[in-house]
């Protein structure tokens, strides 16, 4: 019984802690845009250093290969690259100054898949795709490796309509590096 105790408490508690904040950050959160999770908030400082210039264009090329840890849950990654646009929209850029472009391929991908296919193979709609949905509209692209569906054998059709096909990741990565985007790897691991 100990052990089943002690088992549980290591496996669940740390999940509990992550889907809501901490009392020493409650208030002391903002949401600038996104605000579909409690962790892609901003905490307010008083921090003046670094602050991004607001005439300068901010090209991010976020690359995002991790598999899904909770299928019922928006995908970790795509919290980051929600929190990555609040934190530089809090750090003084124009969303219209923010370009964001989001490279998916390894496990990854089973995360935006339409709905269809995530059903079929989660019996759950894919929560994801609202969430790349509001990223959409705030003008965030969203690419997948289309050597990596091969390789797994997912259809292309089964790929969320709002995620374009790139031939490969590593291409689309040296392409957005070309344009002057700066790379930013997400990763739980």
């Amino acid at each position: 019984m100990k052990k089943l105790l002690l088992i549980l408490t290591y496996t669940l508690l740390p999940a509990l802690g992550f889907a809501q904040l901490p009392a020493h950050l409650e208030g002391k959160m903002e949401y600038p845009v996104f605000d579909f999770h409690p962790w892609v908030g901003v905490v307010k400082t008083k921090a003046k250093a670094l602050n991004n210039d607001k005439d300068l264009e901010y090209k991010i090329a976020i690359d995002i290969t991790d598999a899904l840890s909770d299928s019922s849950q928006v995908m970790s990654s795509l919290r980051e690259v929600a929190r990555t646009f609040n934190l530089h929209v809090a750090n003084g850029t124009p969303k219209r100054k923010l370009k964001m472009a989001v490279v998916i391929h390894g496990g990854a991908i089973n995360g935006i898949t339409n709905d269809q296919a995530y059903q079929k193979k989660y019996r759950i709609p894919n929560p994801n795709l609202e969430v790349i949905r509001q990223m959409k509209k705030e003008g965030i692209e969203f690419y997948v490796c289309a050597q990596v569906l091969a390789f797994r054998r997912v259809p292309e059709e089964d790929i969320t309509k709002d995620v374009e096909l790139a031939l490969s990741a590593k291409t689309a990565l040296v392409t957005l590096d070309q344009m002057g985007y700066t790379y930013m790897k997400i990763s739980e691991n």
